[in-house]
């Protein structure tokens, strides 16, 4: 790695944007396979994200032919039939790979009566503290309070760097020229306070689309996460455990954490308060839950609330690409995206190959990110091998960008919470309708030509952040619309059923003008044939 008179321009053989979970993967791989890198993140790599401030399970499952098919099989139908089962089994056998070294770093797994670690769960303080240390051991450099603005492409439309801004001590911009980059910075929750998705604003999405990248999925963008009213946690695996009640304690019928959820949305859109109590759990599914994820616990202890036994107020965060399944558009085995030189990892990247058309939740995401980034940190490496001496030199060409530098001066908050107006709300994000997913889209298409044209010279990072989330919320609605069907967490309420001509996948992008098309993949061709007959 070579710096050229200070700090605030470097070269690497790999820049990875985004320092969680997938990143640090995907830079730890990226280093041992002989890369020089470097790891840029909008925080402070090892505590920002949705990952860092919690605990999240992890979909870790033994290499036993029965468990693995079970685990498998369990998805399908939630997903909508649109996983692909190979996929499902390289991120399980990844995963259980990762978890090993996990605990071969010293991570403090649980365990069992017999002595066995429990390798279902990560506390996320540990965890990402864990993976700091073992990206710096093996050499790659950290800039943190770094995010990356925009990236840079060669004359071949190959991505070869990225610049950004400085926030540690007096601002200043950065340019790393790379000769690929890994793009693993989380998705899009449109600043709902869910908790760590402060960060969490579509950045990479917007990035990486300028240079022309694809999405796949974004129309299963809307997932909403349980969580106390009092409280920004929405880890809502325990919920498995709960009945949801009225004030007075009684039960709402068909209220539930997987398939009731909307029940809840629709007593919640009137206006009716909703309770969970998390009465279902034994004695011991309560040990096990506070020894597994004691950080859920810590808004109850706070208010000297014992959730097992006393009831208390829910709301639904929307939680949007993050615990959604849409993302960036992977097209092989090494996470490599539409764009030469460009990679991408975690909830960045579509999930629908793993979980389809529904949340896979944290645990699902978890695997996904260990084994997504292990995947692309190991194709950059490769890519920047073949991408030769001179790599560095070549002329950076500017594409299409959102615009944001010209004189008038955004105003990011208020278009921030322009954007949350037509996304949070149930009756036009989770339960759908082409009339009102128009209606949203004539002023989100607004919004968009409105910020081309202007800049901001005082904070040009929230500028990127209201811009990316203006665009992540376009390719999510006309996703929507072109999906005209109801599957997995994409409820139409003009299309209730599944309509089996429709198994595919929703590509999508563009700025300006965004686009839509049909994509079949090998994994749906079969079980479509067989359903046609």
């Amino acid at each position: 790695m070579t710096s050229s008179r200070d700090s605030d321009s470097l070269q690497a053989d790999v820049l990875v944007i985004g320092g969680g979970p997938a990143g640090t993967w995907a830079a730890w791989q990226a280093a041992r396979d002989g890369a020089t890198v470097v790891l840029a993140d909008k925080g402070y790599v090892g505590t920002s994200g949705a990952t860092a401030p919690s605990g999240t399970g992890v979909w870790y499952v033994e290499p036993e032919a029965v468990a693995r098919e079970n685990a498998l099989a369990a998805r399908e139908a939630l997903g909508g039939h649109l996983a692909d089962r190979d996929w499902g089994h390289r991120v399980l056998d990844q995963t259980y790979i990762n978890l090993q070294r996990v605990a071969d770093w010293g991570y403090p797994f649980p365990v069992d009566e017999h002595g066995v670690q429990r390798r279902t769960s990560l506390q996320g303080p540990d965890y990402m503290k864990l993976m700091r240390r073992v990206v710096r051991q093996v050499g790659v450099k950290v800039l943190d309070h770094s995010p990356a603005l925009e990236l840079l492409t060669d004359g071949d439309g190959a991505v070869v760097g990225a610049r950004g801004l400085s926030r540690l001590g007096a601002a200043r911009d950065w340019t790393v020229r790379a000769k690929a980059v890994v793009i693993a910075t989380g998705g899009c929750a449109f600043l709902s306070k869910a908790l760590g998705c402060n960060v969490l604003t579509g950045d990479g999405h917007l990035m990486a689309a300028e240079t022309g990248a694809e999405f796949s999925g974004m129309e299963f963008s809307n997932a909403y996460g349980l969580g106390p009213a009092h409280s920004s946690v929405t880890k809502s695996a325990f919920y498995r455990w709960a009945t949801f009640r009225y004030a007075d304690g009684s039960v709402i019928d068909g209220a539930g954490s997987k398939h009731g959820r909307s029940v809840i949305a629709k007593h919640l859109q009137a206006g009716t308060p909703v309770y969970a109590l998390l009465d279902l759990a034994n004695e011991e599914e309560r040990r096990f839950a506070r020894g597994a994820q004691p950080n859920f616990f810590l808004p109850f202890d706070r208010i000297g609330v014992d959730p097992f036994t006393q009831q208390f107020q829910v709301t639904l965060r929307l939680e949007g690409t993050v615990r959604g399944t849409g993302g960036l558009r992977i097209v092989d085995e090494r996470c490599a995206t539409t764009v030469p030189g460009l990679f991408a990892a975690g909830d960045a990247a579509t999930r629908e190959l793993i979980c389809g058309a529904f949340t896979g939740g944290g645990s699902h995401n978890a695997a996904w990110a260990t084994s997504s980034g292990t995947w692309a940190g190991a194709g950059a490496a490769a890519f920047a091998k073949t991408a030769g001496a001179l790599a560095h030199t070549r002329p950076v060409r500017r594409d299409d960008r959102a615009g944001l530098d010209g004189p008038r001066v955004l105003d990011s908050t208020g278009l921030i919470a322009a954007v949350q107006r037509e996304v949070f709300p149930y009756d036009r994000n989770l339960f759908r309708d082409p009339a009102t997913l128009r209606d949203s889209l004539v002023r989100l298409d607004g919004y968009w030509e409105h910020l081309r044209g202007a800049g901001s010279a005082t904070d040009r990072l929230r500028a990127r952040e209201a811009a990316a989330m203006v665009a992540t919320a376009r390719w999510m609605y006309r996703s929507a619309l072109a999906r005209d069907e109801s599957r997995g967490m994409h409820k139409r309420t003009d299309r209730p059923a599944t309509d089996p001509s429709q198994r595919h996948h929703v590509l999508s992008g563009g700025l300006d003008a965004v686009w839509t098309r049909p994509h079949r993949s090998a994994a749906h061709e079969q079980p479509f044939l067989a359903e046609a007959a």
